[in-house]
């Protein structure tokens, strides 16, 4: 059965070591926050004018509509390299690890890549990579 002396270090903490402190620390960022949040409401002047109200679009005066409507090859762009960047990262940290990970490491891999493979291919077969205007075959 332990025994509970006065002098033990953890004698505040009832959880692991450190918890306590992150626990404290959390508390303390949460009620900063919180004094923060009320001091910019009670303090703010709040008056909403002309000027104030624009849209800061650095120094530019705003002309028009903002509802510009993006293409979708532009989202297409962007969702293939996400998926193509990752896929990157993750075969150079294989890479990095290659002697530790041994054969299983490289199946894994291994599959990781024919994925992305059957990916692309379904990306190239369903005309994702067609970034010219749309032509209709006959």
């Amino acid at each position: 059965m332990p025994t509970f002396s006065y002098s033990s270090p953890h004698m505040f903490s009832p959880w692991e070591p450190g918890l306590f402190s992150l626990a404290l620390f959390t508390l303390v960022v949460l009620a900063m926050m919180g004094i923060i949040l009320f001091l910019t409401s009670w303090l703010g002047t709040g008056s909403k004018t002309a000027e104030k109200l624009r849209p800061y679009e650095s120094g530019v005066v705003p002309t028009g509509s903002a509802h510009f409507r993006y293409p979708v090859p532009f989202y297409l762009v962007a969702t293939f390299f996400l998926i193509f960047d990752v896929e990157a990262a993750f075969i150079l940290s294989w890479a990095v690890a290659f002697e530790e990970l041994g054969w299983q490491g490289w199946l894994r891999i291994s599959f990781f890549i024919i994925v992305l493979l059957i990916s692309l291919f379904y990306i190239w077969v369903k005309g994702g990579l067609e970034w010219g205007p749309a032509t209709r075959s006959k």
